[in-house]
């Protein structure tokens, strides 16, 4: 029995260890952060301008306008404490300050176009119709009379807004219904911006632009001699085509998120930060994104249509590629027959200027001589 009991118990143990060393390592093949990248909105601020009549001026706050204010740099704080906190043991302590992104979005005549088209078009024009009548009001009541929604969004309802924040008092007609209804027509003018009407190609001259720049940095990071961890962008300024030129940072991410297409329709709160985190596990890339735009609640998992929330980095990249543009610049030329029509006119008129220059030139210098030389064979 005592031997039967022991080669009972040899073979318990080599089964044990043959066991042993077949079952997987936990660290092997483990989900690990490779990679992140934020977009984030700036904080609380004062009011970048505001409407003729508007009783609060620029002397109301204490640093002007277009002004990060205390409470701003509250939310950045918070943010900061946040970012520490999700990604302290994934970095390190150094940080390397640089320019990493120069936009190219001044000059963009076929975006200008598309903005052109947009509200023009039977989808915009079905969206804005409700607020028809209240729009007709609001000049008399603000002092300001463009119709335009992008400076309804930037005079009106943006200064009203930051001003119920600090608690100062509104005018008796901003009350209640008509911040909702500014605030409404402001979210339809950024959906206007990048939506509605050929959301792809508009996404390829702004938005598609920084995607693009992402997706670069998260694939220079499967690289095995890559030491960038983290990159950061901050009021980066995506619109900046209107007359005159808005600048909201608040576009900076919303166009980001447009061209992903998991925008909410929403204007992005103060501080709201956009997330992407590259991942690596048993082998492969993956891509998640998520959407802080509550300091009380964890950020949402966002989902890119036609992918996982976690999604292969090789899926990812085919996915988005639709919104990358190849050359920005030739991308942005002018496409519309009018406008073409207009340009080969404008080129012809300079071709007939310039004939016409020279001709000129030639008689005002040789007219003379002629004369001169008839003159002498009488």
């Amino acid at each position: 029995m005592t031997a039967a009991r022991c080669l009972v118990a040899r073979a318990a143990s080599l089964s044990f260890l043959l066991l042993l060393s077949f079952w997987p390592d936990p660290g092997v093949g483990a989900k690990e952060l490779k990679f992140v990248t934020l977009v984030f909105r700036h904080g609380d601020r004062s009011p970048i301008e505001t409407f003729p009549n508007d009783p609060i001026k620029e002397t109301s706050w204490p640093q002007g306008f277009g002004q990060l204010t205390q409470l701003g740099m509250e939310q950045h704080y918070e943010l900061g404490e946040y970012i520490r906190k999700r990604y302290g043991k994934f970095l390190n302590e150094s940080y390397k300050h640089q320019q990493l992104l120069f936009l190219p979005f001044k000059n963009c005549p076929r975006f200008q176009e598309l903005e052109s088209e947009t509200l023009k078009s039977e989808e915009f024009q079905k969206r804005l119709q409700p607020y028809k009548d209240f729009m007709e009001t609001l000049p008399k009541l603000s002092g300001y009379h463009g119709k335009d929604l992008f400076g309804i969004w930037s005079k009106v309802y943006d200064p009203l807004f930051c001003e119920s924040v600090h608690n100062f008092t509104l005018p008796s007609w901003a009350a209640g219904d008509t911040m909702t209804k500014l605030k409404e027509l402001s979210e339809l003018s950024l959906l206007s911006l990048y939506g509605i009407h050929k959301q792809k190609e508009k996404s390829r001259l702004q938005g598609g632009v920084l995607v693009g720049e992402i997706l670069n940095h998260m694939k220079t990071a499967t690289q095995p001699w890559n030491h960038r961890k983290l990159i950061m962008y901050s009021a980066v300024s995506i619109l900046v085509s209107t007359q005159p030129p808005l600048v909201q940072h608040d576009t900076t991410v919303s166009g980001l998120q447009m061209a992903l297409d998991v925008f909410n329709g929403i204007l992005p709160p103060y501080a709201s930060c956009h997330l992407m985190e590259l991942y690596l596990e048993k082998g492969e890339y993956f891509v998640e994104m998520y959407y802080r735009n509550e300091t009380h609640h964890e950020p949402y998992p966002l989902t890119l249509p036609g992918c996982t929330p976690s999604c292969p980095l090789t899926k990812f990249a085919e996915l988005v590629a639709p919104v990358i543009p190849e050359d920005w610049s030739t991308e942005c030329r002018i496409t519309s027959k009018h406008q073409v029509l207009r340009l080969i006119l404008a080129i012809a008129f300079c071709l007939v200027s310039g004939i016409l220059v020279v001709l000129l030139f030639t008689l005002v210098r040789h007219g003379p001589c002629w004369q001169r030389d008839s003159y002498r064979d009488i």
